[in-house]
């Protein structure tokens, strides 16, 4: 094993700049300082002069600096991690930036989407070139106006000084800068020479966040805007047949009532008075197909022992493998729907006029939606404008952006703008979600060596995307083979934070530790014995690194004292990779009650480069939180169509008083930065089965885990 370095950040650390880091989500905020030599903090900043630098900075005439977020904020953190990226290679003092939410912009920026952890590893390169190329055209700027070489220049912290000693700021050559030819061969600093990135920095919009400041899309307004509320079928696979608005019409603020295809949009002056309204609606359905989780169940089963499904990668001979095998072991693993429950419901604004349409709103994807809505309002894309705020959660919710494409066409009709707001009810009720899956796992064994692999995967209306088959442990067993195939469904599903990868990884993480047991091997060891194979491979479809899984396994192992723990604490391991990183955990259990009580989550993540640890350490720690409370308690379901539970009353999420302390290490390498948000979820869930399973002996194959652990009468 090669010698391992870290970064080491500890739970205490982070608690002290961010008190509110749970969820998923990052705060904080530094606004700016002047980077000309001799300025001083203005009286309002908003009436100084700023010159269009590039599509990402502005600089004005007095050398402050605003950088522009292009990607959306979903509490992921690029609003801040991005522009510190422009900042560092652009050479000026993290706490002399201001940092604005860029709208749509398909001209000057690429990809400006909230998904996949993407944002960060697709504009490394891209931001950091951003950065450098504005700030050597002010080096040469500055270089013409002293009549010297711009070899013989320098920026630093937003000043420029040249071989005499003369200085500079920013603000002083900004507009000559802005005119002159951009360069070619920009030069970028070396990972030793950054100054922000790899420093902790707080969230540029903890100020707005923590005062109740407008931020969200709740929190959009303008003048004459309605709010409509909208009635949609009950029950997945109804159709509207009529309804009755008298009752609604007589309600103090309704304004007025429109049905758009299936839906009735109640438009009133205020909030309360358009779900008032709603409530007060009488709609007469048509049932077409009503669907029930209970039948949904037996589909899977029935799918998963079809003896064809879609073969999505194989390798040697299943068959020969497993005929030839001492033992073959099969499990089967089970996880419901999940609603995405983002704390800020979904919400959009629209204001659609003869020439333009004008759309506000919280938004994962911005074009696509735009996309959408020209094509629904048959208009040219040109003619709309698409600005983006900060979302209260979207775990891939908002990607999808029906709520926007609602508030465009009750606009349309009502020719008045309007913003659709969800209640807590409409949220669950009306959601697309994570796809009730099964996976049935066997593996063969001879010799005390997996020789054979199978996975069989059955899924409500989704299926794994192509690279999962690609992911461990793909070129680490000869003979192996993944399978898949669904059920077309009516209830409507989508990505669910970490798609595919949040349950798959459980399943898999699971029948590896059920595997160790079998061969009487030590978890960890097995994992590591078959990622030797790969360490060296020539397989360009594989898509993990050995080498840097290994990494990870081997900081997590030392950091959380694998095996060498008080009688009393239990341990489970899980390691995966996802969305480019690699992670591997260690949960920590005791029994309380005979009830396993998890106490602490040990982190390991190789992502790269870490741009913000304050706000790589939130994403992880939110994405273990998030794993762990839907693996122990989530459940959703249907009957007839209709979802069981509306709002958190009867759904169970995780209590503040049930989440561990997350300790998160990072391995250290210069590789380019990769994805946070999603990867620190999958294996949480396997490894808290696999712990739990060292407590009490008892597998777990279905989520959520309360639920088997009730029936084995741990609880009572």
């Amino acid at each position: 094993m090669k010698s391992q370095k870290h970064i080491n950040f500890s739970r205490r650390n982070f608690l002290k700049t961010s008190v509110l880091a749970s969820g998923g989500m990052l705060i904080g905020f530094n606004f700016l300082t002047a980077c000309k030599a001799d300025a001083k903090m203005p009286v309002a900043i908003e009436n100084l002069n700023f010159n269009d630098f590039n599509a990402y900075i502005k600089i004005s005439d007095e050398g402050y600096v605003t950088i522009f977020s292009p990607n959306p904020e979903i509490g992921q953190g690029v609003k801040t991690s991005m522009p510190m990226i422009i900042a560092e290679e652009l050479d000026v003092e993290w706490n002399k930036v201001s940092v604005v939410q860029g709208n749509l912009d398909t001209k000057n920026f690429t990809r400006q989407v909230a998904g996949g952890s993407q944002s960060i590893r697709s504009s490394w390169t891209v931001l950091r070139q951003t950065g450098a190329t504005a700030k050597q055209m002010l080096i040469n700027a500055a270089a013409l106006k002293w009549n010297v070489d711009a070899t013989t220049c320098k920026a630093k912290k937003g000043i420029i000084t040249n071989a005499n000693g003369d200085k500079l700021g920013y603000g002083d050559v900004v507009k000559e800068a802005a005119l002159l030819e951009v360069p070619e061969n920009i030069k970028l600093k070396k990972t030793k020479e950054f100054t922000i990135i790899g420093k902790d920095a707080t969230n540029v919009d903890i100020d707005k966040i923590i005062t109740g400041k407008p931020l969200f899309g709740l929190d959009y307004k303008k003048d004459n805007m309605m709010i409509a509320s909208v009635l949609r079928p009950p029950a997945f696979g109804q159709k509207l047949i009529s309804f009755d608005d008298s009752n609604t019409k007589a309600i103090s603020g309704v304004k007025e009532v429109i049905q758009f295809g299936d839906k009735i949009a109640v438009l009133a002056s205020s909030t309360w008075s358009a779900m008032k309204g709603k409530k007060a609606l009488q709609a007469k359905w048509k049932d077409k197909k009503l669907e029930s989780t209970e039948n949904h169940d037996k589909i899977l089963n029935e799918i998963l022992n079809q003896k064809k499904l879609k073969v999505r990668r194989e390798d040697g001979n299943i068959k020969k493998a497993f005929a030839t095998a001492d033992k073959v072991i099969e499990r089967t693993y089970h996880a419901p729907f999940l609603p995405h429950n983002c704390m800020e419901p979904m919400n959009f604004y629209a204001n659609v006029t003869d020439t333009k349409v004008h759309l506000v709103g919280p938004i994962q994807t911005p074009e696509w939606t735009v996309n959408r809505v020209a094509k629904l309002l048959q208009r040219k894309v040109e003619t709309i404008q698409c600005d983006m705020t900060r979302m209260g959660g979207g775990f891939g919710r908002r990607l999808y952006g029906d709520f926007a494409l609602e508030a465009a066409e009750i606009s349309s009709v009502a020719k008045k703008p309007v913003k659709v707001v969800y209640s807590r009810e409409d949220d669950m009720t009306a959601g697309r979600y994570k796809p009730s899956v099964k996976y049935k796992i066997a593996a063969s064994l001879k010799d005390g060596k997996i020789t054979g692999y199978h996975l069989k995967e059955a899924a409500i209306n989704g299926n794994m995307y192509g690279l999962i088959p690609n992911f461990f442990p793909a070129g680490c067993i000869p003979n192996y083979k993944v399978e898949t195939s669904n059920y077309k469904s009516n209830i409507t599903t989508g990505a669910w934070r970490a798609p595919y990868t949040n349950f798959l990884a459980f399943a898999e993480q699971s029948f590896f530790d059920e595997l160790a047991t079998e061969l009487n091997k030590d978890v960890i060891e097995l994992r590591l014995e078959l990622l030797q194979k790969v360490k060296n491979t020539t397989d360009e479809s594989i898509e993990y690194s050995g080498q840097r899984m290994e990494d990870a396994i081997a900081l997590v192992k030392e950091k959380a004292n694998w095996g060498k723990v008080p009688s009393g604490v239990y341990q489970g391991f899980a390691a995966y990779y996802s969305h480019n990183t690699h992670v591997a955990e260690i949960a920590d259990i005791v029994l309380k009650d005979g009830f396993p009580e998890i106490k602490k989550v040990t982190v390991a993540a190789d992502c790269g480069i870490v741009v913000n640890p304050t706000g790589a350490i939130n994403q992880i720690q939110g994405g273990v939180l998030d794993g762990i409370g839907h693996a122990m308690y989530a459940d959703f379901s249907f009957k007839e169509g209709k979802p069981v539970h509306k709002n958190f009353d009867t759904y169970r999420l995780i209590r503040m008083q049930e989440t561990p302390k997350v300790e998160v290490h990072f391995v250290e390498n210069n590789l380019s930065p990769s994805g946070l948000g999603e990867p620190g979820l999958p294996p949480a869930g396997g490894a808290v089965a696999n712990a739990i399973y060292a407590a009490l002996g008892k597998r777990l194959y279905k989520q959520p885990f309360i639920n088997g652990l009730k029936k084995s009468n741990v609880l009572g």
